[in-house]
């Protein structure tokens, strides 16, 4: 049957995306199962999006229940849920009014946008090894070549600087630049953690010269890391921040945070979506925020995240790992060479869905409900798979 799809999916899809060789049919919790029944631990969570598992019984009943009463308008009109969400956002984010779209691609357009409407100013700087989207003004601010060079000349006025690097920054900035956008912790760059005073010290620079920090938080946001949004972690307030991903559980929604003084600079008619904020992604995202406060979820991933971490000892000084980095339950595993689309299609084979990225991080971003029996079972599969090289 895989076969029949893969000559479908040739005939009829654009060629944009290597598949591995499996077609899910359905999830429940940390697990989802293939079209031939086959039962696999997913450690990838859709790429850290369905972050309380699939399925979720909550989630799905008020998503059902809210697509019986009335599923879109348009925002030509007060969509109850939508100003709900943001309230719901702005207490916990401490005062950040909200603007969604649906997806992090979207978020980030509209932070770049929002920056240079604030400010007056032009110039965005970036990190290399950065991902912030595909649309062109997203793709700017990326800091990977691969993602690039197929489709530039790009967005102007975008600088790249070395991540983690203050110094890098300070020559950066001029009297033109509007923000510096950062991921709090690289993503697709391959889990890359910065220094624990990486970003208070950006921050500083930016408040000296009076310009806007941008937080790219759709991968890490939502208790990724073991708080609702990583610049908690960091301790540290940006001016503006991007949510998408996990936001409601794998139901598409994005959205786009800042303080309210930076945010009251767009005016009727500076930015919009069709689909933005619309009732079912409002309804799944309340849903969600409400599953990880009454369910404690942040404070499981805080006490699995030093389970896994203290689990992973046992590959780290294997002949092919060269590093395991990570914060919460956002893990990569650095191997010495370019082998990790051969390992993630092992662990398939084992019933185990991880990720990798530059085919040499493998990358683990399981559901934040995870247990230790789940733990216990992926770093087995991974060990036994690691040491045969």
């Amino acid at each position: 049957m895989i076969e029949e799809l893969i000559k479908k999916e040739k005939k009829y899809l654009a060629n944009v995306y290597k598949r591995f060789k499996v077609a899910f049919v359905r999830g429940k919790g940390a697990y989802l199962y293939d079209i031939n029944g086959k039962k696999y631990l997913d450690f990838l969570a859709g790429i850290a999006t369905v972050n309380l598992g699939h399925s979720n019984e909550y989630i799905v009943r008020r998503i059902c229940e809210q697509a019986e009463k009335i599923i879109h308008t348009s925002n030509l009109f007060y969509i109850i849920p939508q100003i709900e969400l943001a309230e719901i956002l702005y207490n916990i984010s401490k005062g950040y009014k909200s603007f969604f779209c649906n997806s992090g691609t979207e978020a980030v357009e509209a932070a770049i946008k929002l920056a240079r409407k604030a400010t007056g100013k032009k110039e965005i700087i970036s990190t290399y090894n950065s991902f912030h989207g595909r649309t062109l003004g997203a793709l700017s601010a990326t800091g990977q070549d691969v993602y690039r060079k197929p489709f530039e000349p790009l967005v102007p006025k975008f600088k790249h600087v070395r991540f983690n690097d203050v110094e890098n920054i300070k020559k950066a900035i001029s009297k033109d630049t509007a923000a510096i956008i950062l991921e709090p912790i690289q993503g697709e760059g391959g889990i890359i953690v910065p220094d624990d005073n990486y970003l208070k010290e950006v921050k500083e620079i930016c408040e000296k010269n009076n310009v806007l920090l941008i937080l790219d938080e759709v991968q890490t946001g939502m208790g990724r890391v073991g708080e609702f949004f990583a610049y908690m972690l960091y301790d540290v307030d940006p001016d503006i921040f991007c949510l998408a991903k996990a936001l409601a559980n794998g139901f598409p929604i994005g959205a786009m945070l800042a303080r309210p003084e930076i945010m009251n600079k767009f005016e009727y008619g500076d930015h919009a979506s069709t689909f933005g904020g619309n009732f079912l992604a409002c309804i799944a995202a309340k849903a969600s925020i409400e599953y990880i406060l009454k369910h404690n979820i942040l404070n499981n991933v805080k006490n699995i995240s030093k389970y896994i971490f203290k689990k992973l000892e046992e590959i780290k000084d294997l002949d092919i790992v060269k590093e395991v980095r990570g914060r919460g339950l956002m893990i990569g595993i650095e191997l010495k060479e370019k082998i990790g689309r051969e390992i993630v299609e092992k662990c398939l084979e084992h019933g185990l869905v991880i990720g990798v990225v530059h085919d040499n991080v493998l990358r683990l971003l399981p559901p934040l409900i995870i247990e230790r029996k789940h733990v216990d079972f992926a770093i087995n599969v991974l060990k036994k798979i690691l040491k045969e090289y």
